[in-house]
């Protein structure tokens, strides 16, 4: 009898056991699914498993007693312990394979207890939780009476001009420059991060002054100004973000050396040109037809071409173009490991000392707008070669080799050395200084040297040779030129100013559309008619219309730079030698 209660008590003793053990297992399971977030299946999988080892644990108990008679109420007990478990075990088994089949989203409706004592659901999958916020997303609609704006839509990220752009206009030849018919052009952009919130008569007065507030109420009227490709009827109207903006102006381009431009090579890989002075490389500022892109695509039917290196405006010489994504890579990875050797020439001014002259001094950019350099400490560091080819008792010829490529590396440390290219309106400036900055002396900041220069030019009436943008020289960096009512002075009216609406700073775009949105049948004559007099079509809203400007002389459209060589690891291309650059060239 005494064994049978020891017997019995230690049965007992299991299961409590037992119990304790269901409890922390179960008590397991919840902490990992609050805390580590699985799905379903896994516990499903971890159930079974639990299960599996009560089975096995009520097997070996029923192993131990059933040698005694005297146990077989607790044997009974075991046997039913073990078909509800297996019974469990089968069921979250079939569940667990269930959801394995179906998607991820499949979750049974399981849910557990937190700490707070609130019920929580374990689905913590993400595309459930990003479904649930378009849901909210559907369920948030706009405001009555809220102003809707469209999704942005995508955009191409490389700049590629067609024969959709080439055709928005043509050129025309007259004393031996290059002229392009005025036309209508798109200015198109997305609403920018700091004009939320401000209406669109805020952002035209604060950022493009190049025209008056009156003309763009008057472009208002016209139908000109479109938000989300719907006119404007109110300059007022309150900026949100991705508003779409188009403002249609009838654009004038400065005219061009007519120099025809010479292809030198074209083998299928890269395309290398002769570059005339006066040419930008690209479309900007008031340039978009007068570059060398729109020239080669319009007259050579060479499109999709990728810039390996750039020419200032009024440099002439070798320019390189890859044809292919290939080889631009290649290209450029040339140029970063510095495998590639350019050779200028120029004439300054004085005669320049005999032997090899290197100028290591550091360039700062003073203005990005401009593009305005210094010798300056905090500079970048550069280098620069120098040798001097030629001396007519006047000028020298000097030949440069450019170790770096930083902006205006040859001018700046030409004018660092104290001789500065012999017409160079920006670093031959005497703005400078009487030294005109040699040695790195100015003794003026960079605010008062972008002033004095502006002043000169403004003096000479020769702005246009700066390329400034609108804001530069009539905003805060400098003296205004626009008169209280908004309309420029007859100074400014006398000269071609370098930059308008379609200034840099104007919502800039790479694509335009022909004008088909409000424009009149006449004005599509621009891009059709061959003849000056029924191509050039007036614009009652454009300024520029109604001021006739002198042509620029050839001295304004030439500065004595070329780039005369660029040689690589297997290639090298070459031009001629520019008239000035020849011994027997006689200064006027």
């Amino acid at each position: 009898m005494a064994w049978f209660t020891c017997v019995n008590g230690k049965v007992a003793g299991f299961n409590v056991f037992l119990c304790f053990g269901k409890r922390e297992i179960s008590l397991l399971l919840r902490n990992v699914c609050l805390t580590e977030h699985v799905n379903i299946k896994t516990v499903g999988t971890l159930r079974t498993e639990q299960n599996v080892r009560r089975i096995n644990f009520c097997a070996k108990i029923n192993d131990s007693f059933s040698h005694s008679n005297l146990c077989k109420r607790y044997e009974l007990k075991i046997q039913l312990c073990r078909s509800k478990f297996h019974a469990m075990a089968t069921n979250e088994a079939t569940v667990s394979e269930n959801c394995s089949q179906k998607d991820e989203s499949c979750v049974p409706d399981i849910n557990v207890k937190t700490n707070c004592g609130k019920r929580k659901s374990d689905d913590t999958d993400k595309p459930a939780t990003q479904e649930g916020s378009k849901k909210r997303r559907k369920c948030g609609k706009q405001r009555s009476g809220e102003r809707y704006v469209p999704p942005p839509q995508k955009r191409n990220p490389g700049v590629s001009f067609s024969q959709e752009h080439f055709a928005e206009t043509s050129y025309y030849f007259e004393d031996g420059l290059r002229k392009v018919y005025p036309y209508y052009y798109d200015f198109k952009t997305y609403c920018k991060g700091r004009w939320i919130g401000k209406t669109l008569f805020e952002v035209f007065k604060s950022e493009f002054r190049s025209e008056s507030m009156d003309y763009y109420n008057k472009a208002v009227k016209a139908g000109r100004i479109r938000l989300n490709e719907t006119p404007v009827d109110d300059l007022n109207i309150t900026l949100k973000n991705n508003d779409y903006l188009r403002n249609t102006v009838h654009r004038h381009e400065p005219p061009v050396n007519g120099q025809p431009m010479e292809v030198l090579v074209d083998d299928g890989e890269v395309v290398v040109v002769d570059k005339p002075a006066s040419l930008p490389v690209h479309p900007c500022g008031r340039y978009r037809h007068n570059t060398v892109i729109f020239i080669l695509g319009k007259e050579n039917g060479l499109s999709g071409l990728h810039t390996v290196h750039r020419l200032d405006r009024l440099t002439s010489g070798v320019l390189l173009f890859a044809r292919t994504l290939e080889v631009s890579k290649k290209l450029d990875a040339m140029v970063r490991e510095r495998q590639l050797e350019k050779e200028y020439v120029c004439r300054v001014d004085g005669e320049f000392p005999d032997g090899e002259v290197i100028c290591e001094e550091p360039i700062l950019v003073v203005s990005f707008k401009v593009g305005l350099c210094r010798v300056d400490p905090k500079g970048k560091e550069c280098r620069t070669v120098f040798q001097k080819l030629s001396y007519n008792g006047r000028s020298s010829v000097v030949r440069c080799l450019p170790l770096t490529g930083r902006t205006h590396q040859i001018r700046v440390h030409l004018q660092y050395l104290g001789f500065p290219i012999l017409n160079d309106p920006i670093y031959g400036s005497s703005a400078w200084g009487p030294n005109r900055a040699k040695g790195g002396l100015v003794g003026m900041s960079n605010e008062e040297i972008l002033e004095a220069l502006i002043e000169e030019h403004r003096s000479k009436e020769s702005l246009h040779l700066l390329d400034l943008p609108d804001d530069e020289v009539s905003g805060k960096n400098g003296p205004k030129t626009e008169s209280s009512d908004g309309e420029h002075n007859s100074q400014m009216k006398s000269v071609p100013e370098p930059s308008d609406a379609s200034s840099c700073d104007a919502p800039l775009a790479c694509e335009t559309e022909a004008e088909k949105n409000g424009v009149q049948k006449e004005e599509d004559s621009v891009v059709e008619e061959p003849t000056k007099t029924e191509a050039f079509v007036r614009d009652h809203l454009c300024g520029e219309c109604k001021i006739v400007r002198p042509d620029p002389t050839e001295k304004d459209l030439v500065m004595y730079l070329h780039a005369l060589r660029y040689k690589g690891p297997d290639f090298e291309y070459s031009t001629r030698l520019p008239d000035w650059a020849k011994e027997d060239w006689i200064q006027d």
